[in-house]
């Protein structure tokens, strides 16, 4: 590297114009001489030769992609939650391959470290019986749970899968800022941020020398599989469900690496071996990815309150049964008080510094160091010793340079007498700035790095990269996405070619063709009754369209047919004298609800169609022609995601049970129309409105050259198994999935559910258009219905 840097460009003096690193902080663009560091020249001056608006551009294609990925997490407030977009700041933060290398090497060293605290805390307590952790700070922590002492992990490890906040200080030195043990959230955003970051400056990435993140992750399925003993359908996420603020993550990994993803239901332990509720029965497991608080994940033995977890779990990990990544109790290790022991431990255990220091911390249960926090607190901020939280994260009681973040006007100094104990002091963190794109303009902004680590067969291996939070003003507290802040990919930039290789195992294997995974019975559940909602929807909006259809013409909603017809539409829970838009509403939400639960199991494509779907009904529409004409559009919508699913989801038992949610839906739907619309006492009209609804307007006018009667309707839309419209066709789709279902016979024997299904298809495809009655398609619709009961307690619970 030359001793004196070139200088800086016209184009590139230009774009740095308003960037203005505050006094006292680093910053990740300049060295402390004010030349602009190596590893971001070239990248910069690409940047600067572009045009605000092809920058523009560029990043509109990033936060597209994110749009179309459906990537969100979940903010909270107010006593409610809402999904956000999410935060991309474009400008990727630049590392050089070297410090990154040392800041691995600082990692490897700290995740050992804990892995032998976390030991000795659920072992010998050597620790604290030698007086280097403090035994009151640990036997009043929430984290440090009792059931699982002297307990040892089934892999013979407690850490597993780690995450490290880092940031620089003003010196330029890296600072370890906190400690990720419990479950680590982060890794697949920061593969979506490199996926979006990587499109916005496409031409400048596939030529630079950046390291890639797949590999990380094929290492990490790779230990999964060995952890399961070869048996990866044997290892699974478990996730809190469609409420946690990182779910959209849960969902993405889970594709991304070809686990299941499964919640605390879908789990039961059987003779101390997990077992997962499966279609075909109870399935064992033999890996867990916890994605929620250990707490939570055995109301038995943990936090009786908790309808998260598994009741029976802990004892299964005692046995020996299945390893859980992190151990259960690993989040001891995260909380505050433990930075003011780490240096200490470093040095008794290992017999060497800490590599990487962490933030300066003091717990004031301590007389010598409360009475340090009490002589300097304005100088520090001093929070919860058992908080899990960052150094730049304000929770709860915090205060910072004497004062409350909460604006309260108490005493700082009376609070941390009374309350010595349970508070610590750290020093003020003043991190270093990296740009960011704001408001047209490249400015500084405060960031810290979350850097993921495995532990493989080889040791720990260290993502190449992860993901950076960007503070959304100059205010280190405000970095936090709940507080505003926004996320970056991080570039790892090498002086020599990288490996290109992808997430999939290298390894030489014998071909064979992979089996498809478990299906939960929840799963089942959620993807039947996501059919069913779908169908219902879309059945909805073709009775809303034909009714303002008519309305258009009539002019008059009291009109007989409408009168009638606007009867019907309330049994649906549409009311047309509104519009319908609410009744819709509710359904659309109700098929979001089901989805969301199995996201995982969705294509980018189909979560984007079905999501549109339900952002175009929500907007409302004033009645008549454009009513009509809107929900033309909402069908069309509808009927993407329908295809889509139908022609891209492989055939496995889930497909299966999507499917016959579809089938049953619209055959009692079908059944239940005719009852009331092919009445004898409709009123006129009412036959050719069944027909539109039922999708069958060409199909009636080529098989029959008159206008529509009572036996050529109820023949095409009930009895015509030709017709896939009709409820007979949808009667034997149900017979045909169902009859390769696992449990459909048993030693040669029907099951009850295929017999109650032969039953009800037979009854029907035997009745006569001339003979049949609204009274009859009334039974039949009741006998579909109790299908669906069947098919519910045969495989859903």
């Amino acid at each position: 590297m030359p001793t004196t840097a070139p200088p800086m460009t016209a184009p590139l003096d230009q774009l740095l114009a308003n960037y203005h690193p505050p006094a006292g902080a680093a910053d990740e663009v300049f060295s402390p001489d004010g030349n602009v560091r190596p590893v971001w020249r070239n990248f910069l001056e690409h940047v600067s030769g572009q045009p605000e608006d092809e920058l523009l551009s560029r990043f509109g294609r990033g936060d597209q992609y994110l749009r179309d990925a459906g990537v969100f997490y979940r903010q909270y407030g107010a006593g409610e939650s809402v999904e956000r977009t999410w935060p991309l700041s474009h400008i990727p933060v630049l590392v050089d391959g070297d410090e990154w290398q040392w800041i691995s090497d600082g990692l490897v060293q700290r995740a050992d470290l804990l892995e032998e605290v976390c030991a000795d805390l659920y072992g010998a307590n050597r620790l604290v019986a030698g007086g280097h952790l403090p035994a009151r700070l640990i036997a009043t922590s929430r984290e440090w749970l009792r059931p699982m002492v002297g307990v040892t992990p089934r892999s013979d490890h407690f850490l597993h899968f780690l995450a490290f906040e880092i940031g620089r200080g003003p010196d330029g030195t890296w600072w370890v800022l906190g400690d990720r043990t419990q479950a680590p959230s982060g890794a697949g955003f920061a593969l979506e941020n490199r996926m979006a970051t990587a499109l916005a400056f496409s031409d400048y990435f596939k030529e630079a020398n950046i390291e890639r993140l797949a590999s990380f992750f094929r290492l990490f399925r790779r230990a999964l599989r060995e952890l399961s003993g070869d048996a990866f359908d044997q290892a699974t996420i478990l996730t809190p469900g469609p409420m946690n603020d990182t779910y959209f993550e849960h969902t993405y990994t889970a594709r991304y690496l070809g686990m299941n993803l499964l919640e605390g239901e879908d789990l039961v332990v059987e003779r101390g071996q997990v077992m997962v509720r499966t279609v075909e029965g109870p399935k064992p497991i033999s890996v867990i990815w916890r994605r929620l608080d250990a707490a939570f994940a055995d109301p038995l033995e943990l936090e009786e309150n908790s309808q998260l977890g598994t009741p029976g779990l802990v004892n299964a990990v005692r046995n020996g049964s299945v390893s859980v990544i992190n151990a259960l109790g690993a989040g001891i290790l995260e909380m505050r008080a433990f930075q003011a022991f780490m240096p200490r431990i470093c040095e008794h255990l290992r017999g060497e510094n800490l590599k990487i220091p962490n933030v300066a911390t003091w717990w004031c249960g301590q007389p010598n160091e409360h009475a340090h926090v009490l002589a300097n607190f304005d100088r520090m901020m001093v929070s919860r010793a058992r908080s899990v939280s960052l150094p730049f994260e304000v929770d709860g009681e915090t205060a910072i340079a004497g004062r409350f973040t909460n604006e309260s006007e108490a005493s700082v100094s009376d609070w941390l007498k009374q309350n010595g104990q349970d508070l610590v002091g750290q020093e003020a963190v003043k991190l270093s700035t990296t740009p960011a794109f704001v408001d047209g303009q490249v400015v500084a902004r405060p960031m810290s790095l979350r850097v993921f680590m495995v532990r493989t067969s080889d040791g720990w291996q260290v993502m190449p990269g992860g993901y950076a939070r960007i503070g959304r003003t100059e205010d280190p507290t405000a970095l936090t996405m709940q507080h505003g802040g926004s996320v970056s990919d991080v570039w790892v930039l090498r002086n020599h070619p990288v490996s290109k290789e992808s997430a999939l195992d290298g390894k030489k294997r014998p071909y064979l063709r992979a089996q498809p995974g478990l299906l939960p019975s929840r799963a089942a559940d959620n993807l039947f009754w996501l059919g069913r909602y779908v169908e219902r929807a879309e059945f909805v909006i073709r009775m809303l369209r034909a009714y303002h259809s008519r309305l258009a013409e009539f002019s008059d909603s009291s009109a007989a047919l409408l009168q009638s017809f606007g009867t019907f539409m309330q049994t649906y829970g549409v009311d047309p004298a509104t519009g319908g838009a609410d009744g819709l509403a509710a359904i659309l939400s109700s098929t979001m609800g089901a989805a969301g639960k199995v996201r995982d199991r969705f294509s980018v494509d189909g979560w984007a169609a079905l999501h549109d779907v339900s952002n175009t009904a929500y907007q409302g529409f004033p009645p008549g022609n454009e009513t009509a004409h809107q929900m033309g559009i909402l069908l069309r919508k509808l009927s993407g995601f329908s295809g889509l699913v139908h022609e891209n989801m492989y055939r496995f038992i889930g497909w299966r049970f999507l499917t016959i949610g579809r089938s049953l839906e619209r055959a009692q739907a079908i059944l239940t129309m005719l009852a009331a619309m092919a009445d004898e006492d409709a009123p006129d009209g009412a036959l050719d409105l069944a027909i539109e609804i039922g999708d069958s307007l060409m199909t009636h006018r080529r098989r029959y050259a008159i206008s529509s009667t009572h036996e050529s309707v109820v023949d095409l839309l009930a009895l015509d198994e030709m017709n896939p419209r009709s409820a007979l066709y949808h009667l034997a789709e149900i017979k045909r999935q169902t009859d390769v279902l696992p449990g459909a016979a048993k030693n040669g024997q029907m099951s009850d559910l295929s017999k109650a299904i032969l039953k009800t298809y037979t009854g029907l495809a035997v009745e006569s258009a001339e003979d049949f009655t609204s009274g009859q398609a009334g039974r039949h619709a009741a006998e579909i219905s109790e299908l669906s009961e069947l098919i519910s307690r045969h495989y859903f619970r």
